[in-house]
């Protein structure tokens, strides 16, 4: 019986040795080196994404259009188009976290009232963004969300592979993307 227990235990230790091992070898998300958030406002249309589960009723047509508030912060105005009815609209707030140039922001949909609470935030980090501000990639730091967005509702089979890579390189499961179809 003492030996059952031994091993049991020793498989125990060995599992979490190996669960350890793998939480500190993953390799930190790292974002772009700047954020120009003026060049970065308008429309971005939704090419990909991981599933989540506040866009579970989004099937088409998903965008998001960003402008600048009076206070500084950003207005995040999401819709998309859900199977039965007419689009659906979130407004939300996105605010710079550090530099002025930080590509690392957070944003939330609750009402204003509840700004104060952290968990009402989530990380907005851009993750990947080619020189002419075109196409985009937007993140966390845990890897539960991915989103690829571009400036047209559809992008260059070529473009999108090479971003493709980049994330597999940034360690991202690309095979979990789901592609957002864009129609009139």
């Amino acid at each position: 019986m003492k030996r059952s227990h031994l091993l049991l235990l020793s498989i125990t230790f060995a599992l979490l040795h190996v669960q350890v091992q793998a939480q500190t070898s993953e390799v930190p998300v790292k974002t772009i080196a700047a954020l120009d958030v003026p060049r970065y406002l308008g429309t971005w249309y939704e090419i990909a994404k991981f599933p989540n589960w506040f866009q579970r009723k989004c099937v088409s047509n998903t965008k998001a259009v960003y402008s600048i508030k009076s206070d500084g912060n950003l207005r995040v105005l999401n819709s998309c188009k859900p199977a039965e009815g007419d689009a659906a609209e979130a407004e939300g707030t996105a605010r710079q976290i550090g530099a002025k140039d930080s590509p690392k922001l957070e944003v939330r949909f609750a009402p204003a009232w509840l700004s104060f609470l952290p968990m009402v935030w989530g990380n907005y980090w851009v993750i990947d963004l080619d020189s002419q501000y075109q196409l985009a990639a937007v993140s966390d730091p845990r890897r539960e969300y991915l989103w690829i967005l571009s400036r047209t509702p559809q992008i260059d089979p070529k473009a999108y592979e090479e971003l493709l890579g980049r994330l597999e390189a940034q360690q991202f499961d690309v095979r979990k993307l789901e592609l957002t179809p864009q129609k009139n």
